[in-house]
C-alpha cells in the first residue's frame, strides 16, 4: 500500500474519498478549512461552500436522508451556528451515514473562544470519535460513517488544531463504490413534529444510547496499552501523543470513541493501576463522568489545568515532578498581528478613526482593525453580530445613533449579516452599516462565496448583488465607495451617519493578495519628509520610522497609495519620480 505524508485535514478528505462520501459541505473556518478544499479535488464528490454552518449541515442532512453518505466540516464555533438542525437530526436519524467534523482550537490560535465540543456530542446524544494523528483521522471517517448507519444517527469527528495541521504518514486504500441507499418516504421518521419526536425519544434516542454504551466497551477504537502499572493514563486525541512522549513507561487506555464512555473498561483499567490520571485538553469531559460513577482518580484537571493546550513538558512536571522547561529553546519573537500591505480595510478603519466613530466589529481579518495604531473597533462578538450590536447600542443610547457604524465583511455578511440588516430596518434603526467587500473570504485563505461568482470546485455561478440585496430589504441609502480613496470614504461616512435612517456603505476593493497591482511602488523623499509620523498612523507594515524620517520597504509596498494621501507634505512619491 502507498504511504504519504498528510495533515489531519488532508487525511479526513482522503477518508471521505475512500469511504463513499457523495456530498461534502462546509463554511471555511480555521482549523477546518482545508478539509473541503482537498475534498473538492475529488470530482466524484459534490463539494460546496455554504453561506454558513447551519446551511452546510442542512445540505448534508438532505443528502443523508436521500441515501448518500455525507460529510460536513466546520470549526468549533461553527457548531454553535449549526446546533439547531444538529439536535433535531439526532432525533430523526440518518439514511446514508453523516459525519460532522468539529475542529476545536485549544489555545485559541485563530478563534474567539476555546470551547470543548465534546460536550455537544454528549448534549445531542450522538457518537463521538477523536483521532490522534492523520492515519486515525482518515480511518475514523470510515468508522464514523459505519457507526452513523449502524446506530441511525450523525456522528461527530472531533479534531483539534494540532491534529488538523500536523503531518503524519498515512496508508492509502482504494476508494469504495459510491452507492445510494434507497429513499423511502417516512414522515414519522423525518418530519420532526412533536407527535413524531416524542415517540423517537424513548424508542430511538434512549435505547440507542444503551446500545452505543455497549459498543463503546467492545470497539477496537478503545484499547489498553499495558506497561508499568504504577501510573495509568486515560486519554484521547492528540494528547495521547504527548502522553507517549512524556511517560513512555505508563499504561494507557487510549479512547478513540468517547461518547458514551466505556465506563466498565475504565473501571477495570483503574483497578489494575496504582495511580489513575485523566489527561484531556480543555473541559473535564471524561473526568467528570468517571468521578460520577465512583471510580477513584489520582490526578486530572486540578493538577493539569483546563486552559489551553498541553505539552509533554507540562505532563512530565505535573505527573512525574520533572521540570524540563529549562531545556526549552528561547521563545520565538512575537510578530504582532497586522493588516497586509495594501489591505483595503486599512482605509476604512483610518477614516472611521479620523471621524471618531463608535464601531461595532465582526469576525474576519478586518478584526485586526482593533490593533494599534488603527484601534477602530469597539466590539467583536461573533459572526454577524456587528449590525445587531449597533442597533442595541442605538436603542439603549439614542444620543449615540449618529456616532455608530457597524462593519462586516462580504463573506460574513452572507453568513449571518443579512438577518441583522433586516432587523435594523424593521425596527427603525438609523445606524450606518459598512460592508467591507474585498471579494473573497480572506481570513481563512481566499475561499469563494456566493458573491464571487465561483463555486468551491471552480465552476462559474451567479453572484449576489449586495446593492440590490440591501435595497430589497428596505435600505434606501446604499452607496459604493473605494476604500482606497480616503476623501470619498470620509465624505461617505460623514453624510451617511448624519441621516436618521439606516444606510449602507459598500467599501469595495479586492483583497491585495489576490489582485496583481499595477501601481508603482512608493518611496519617501527624505528631503521633503518632516517626520510628522502621519503615515505611521495607517499601520502599514511597509512603513517604518528611523532617524526622524519615514521609510518604505520596497519589498512590501504594493503601491496602494494610502500613505501618499495621508502625507500633507508631498514626501511620498512613486519610485520612478525621485
Amino acid at each position: 500500500m502507498t504511504k504519504v505524508l498528510l495533515t489531519g485535514n488532508e487525511a479526513i478528505a482522503r477518508g471521505a474519498y475512500e469511504n463513499g462520501v457523495a456530498v461534502a459541505t462546509a463554511y471555511p473556518g480555521t482549523p477546518s478549512t482545508e478539509i473541503l478544499e482537498n475534498i473538492a479535488n475529488h470530482k466524484e464528490i459534490h463539494a460546496q461552500w455554504s453561506p454558513n454552518e447551519k446551511v452546510a449541515l442542512e445540505v448534508a442532512i438532505g443528502a443523508s436522508i436521500s441515501g448518500a453518505r455525507a460529510l460536513c466540516a466546520m470549526k468549533h464555533v461553527g457548531v454553535n451556528v449549526a446546533a439547531d438542525p444538529l439536535f433535531t437530526f439526532t432525533y430523526t436519524g440518518v439514511n446514508g451515514g453523516l459525519v460532522l467534523v468539529s475542529a476545536d482550537d485549544p489555545g485559541m490560535h485563530s478563534s474567539q473562544n476555546e470551547q470543548d465540543n465534546r460536550n455537544y456530542a454528549r448534549f445531542a446524544k450522538m457518537g463521538l470519535l477523536e483521532p490522534t494523528n492523520s492515519q486515525e483521522a482518515k480511518d475514523m471517517v470510515g468508522y464514523a460513517l459505519n457507526i452513523s448507519e449502524q446506530f441511525d444517527m450523525p456522528v461527530m469527528l472531533r479534531t483539534t488544531t494540532r491534529v488538523s495541521h500536523s503531518k503524519t504518514l498515512v496508508e492509502l486504500a482504494e476508494p469504495k463504490a459510491r452507492t445510494l441507499k434507497p429513499y423511502t418516504k417516512d414522515a414519522r421518521k423525518y418530519v420532526a413534529v412533536p407527535a413524531n419526536a416524542k415517540g423517537r425519544t424513548v424508542f430511538v434516542v434512549e435505547e440507542r444510547l444503551q446500545k452505543m454504551a455497549e459498543f463503546s466497551e467492545t470497539t477496537e477504537l478503545n484499547r489498553i496499552e499495558w506497561a508499568d502499572k504504577k501510573i495509568g493514563i486515560v486519554t484521547s486525541g492528540i494528547v495521547y501523543e504527548y502522553v507517549k512522549e512524556a511517560l513512555p513507561n505508563a499504561s494507557i487506555l487510549k479512547l478513540g470513541y468517547t461518547n458514551p464512555l466505556p465506563l466498565k473498561k475504565i473501571a477495570s483499567f483503574a483497578a489494575e493501576v496504582e495511580q489513575l490520571w485523566i489527561v484531556e485538553e480543555l473541559d473535564p469531559f471524561m473526568e467528570d463522568q468517571i468521578r460520577a460513577v465512583g471510580i477513584p482518580i489520582y490526578g486530572g484537571k486540578a493538577e493539569l489545568g483546563r486552559i489551553g493546550e498541553y505539552t509533554p513538558s507540562l505532563l512530565r512536571k505535573a505527573i512525574l515532578g520533572i521540570d524540563s522547561t529549562a531545556k526549552a529553546p528561547a521563545a520565538t519573537p512575537i510578530r504582532p498581528p497586522v493588516l497586509c500591505p495594501g489591505c483595503p480595510h486599512r482605509g476604512a478603519y483610518y477614516a472611521l478613526k479620523k471621524n471618531k466613530k463608535l464601531v461595532t466589529g465582526d469576525i474576519g481579518c478586518y478584526t485586526l482593525g482593533a490593533m494599534p495604531p488603527l484601534q477602530s473597533l469597539d466590539t467583536t462578538i461573533c459572526m454577524g453580530a456587528s449590525i445587531p450590536v449597533a442597533l442595541g447600542m442605538e436603542k439603549a443610547r439614542p444620543d449615540q445613533a449618529e456616532n455608530l457604524v457597524a462593519v462586516i465583511g462580504d463573506s460574513t455578511f452572507l453568513h449571518s449579516g443579512i438577518t441583522g440588516l433586516i432587523n435594523t430596518v424593521y425596527n427603525k434603526g438609523t445606524s450606518t452599516i459598512m460592508i467591507l467587500d474585498n471579494r473573497i473570504t480572506a481570513m481563512t485563505g481566499h475561499q469563494h462565496h456566493a458573491a464571487t461568482g465561483k463555486t468551491l470546485q471552480g465552476e462559474d455561478t451567479s453572484q449576489v448583488d449586495f446593492e440590490a440585496l440591501c435595497r430589497a430589504v428596505g435600505v434606501k441609502r446604499v452607496r459604493v465607495v473605494d476604500p482606497g480613496d480616503l476623501a470619498a470614504l470620509d465624505q461617505a461616512i460623514k453624510e451617511e451617519t448624519a441621516v436618521r435612517e439606516p444606510s449602507v456603505i459598500i467599501a469595495r476593493r479586492p483583497c491585495a493578495l489576490i489582485v496583481k497591482h499595477t501601481e508603482p511602488r512608493l518611496q519617501v523623499n527624505h528631503d521633503a519628509c518632516v517626520g510628522c509620523r502621519m503615515c505611521m498612523g495607517i499601520g502599514c507594515p511597509a512603513i517604518s520610522f528611523t532617524d526622524k524620517k519615514s521609510t518604505i520597504d520596497p519589498s512590501l509596498c504594493v503601491g496602494c497609495g494610502l500613505c501618499q494621501q495621508v502625507c500633507k507634505f508631498g514626501a511620498i512619491v512613486p519610485e520612478e519620480v525621485q
